[in-house]
């Protein structure tokens, strides 16, 4: 699938979520999805605020991550940090589900976790991290028919801080279980255009990349990129 950059841009969430972000970083990030369109920039909660402030009248939406990057919190806590991101200027949430909870087969606990978050973020754009490098395809599966069941808006591949991050089989087997009704986001490990076109092409509608403005021909790729 070929797409112009301006296309392209449109279904990128430009991402920085490594620990060390600095205030410049951010600063930049927030210029260059500005500059080329990007759907969002993504950050970790404590930066949403300073990433609102920056893209405030420009199209770009602000993301934030909740119980990032191992799920492993409460439904209570991931709540309140969606709450508080949205108090801060989020546009969309990208959540990680209950990984341990879905491999046990404790399936309403893994909705009602979806559900917490749902609720505390109506209005804005709920993305659910399902890990898949950690799941089997049939826990693929269920991650999916839960996410659409607790009123997520997308199903997400990875946190690009696990085993592994997005394949073209899983946004394929993705795709395939949530049908037209919710977007599908690759990310990690997504540098190139290929690798994005591919994504596309089984059926992405988002692509998380710290690597954006690369994906655009614009930049070498960093060293270690999400």
């Amino acid at each position: 699938m070929t797409l112009s950059n301006a296309e392209l841009a449109t279904l990128i969430d430009h991402t920085l979520l490594k620990p060390e972000a600095s205030a410049a970083e951010l600063e930049r990030w927030a210029a260059e999805a500005r500059q080329h369109g990007f759907a969002s920039v993504c950050v970790n909660p404590v930066h949403v605020r300073r990433i609102a402030g920056l893209l405030a009248g420009s199209g770009v939406k602000t993301c934030s991550v909740v119980g990032f990057p191992l799920g492993a919190s409460t439904a209570a806590a991931k709540a309140h940090e969606a709450a508080g991101a949205v108090a801060d200027g989020a546009d969309e949430i990208d959540m990680v589900i209950n990984i341990g909870a879905l491999r046990d087969g404790r399936f309403d606990e893994v909705q009602a976790d979806i559900a917490a978050v749902r609720a505390a973020c109506v209005g804005r754009v709920l993305k659910v991290i399902i890990e898949t490098c950690l799941l089997t395809d049939a826990q693929k599966r269920s991650a999916c028919e839960l996410s659409v069941a607790a009123g997520a808006d997308f199903v997400k591949t990875s946190t690009g801080f696990s085993t592994g991050g997005a394949t073209e089989a899983d946004i394929a087997l993705m795709r395939g279980v949530v049908g037209a009704a919710l977007g599908v986001k690759a990310s990690g490990g997504v540098r190139t255009r290929a690798q994005a076109e591919a994504m596309i092409a089984a059926g992405a509608s988002r692509i998380g990349a710290s690597s954006g403005v690369a994906l655009l021909g614009g930049a070498p790729v960093t060293p270690g990129a999400y």
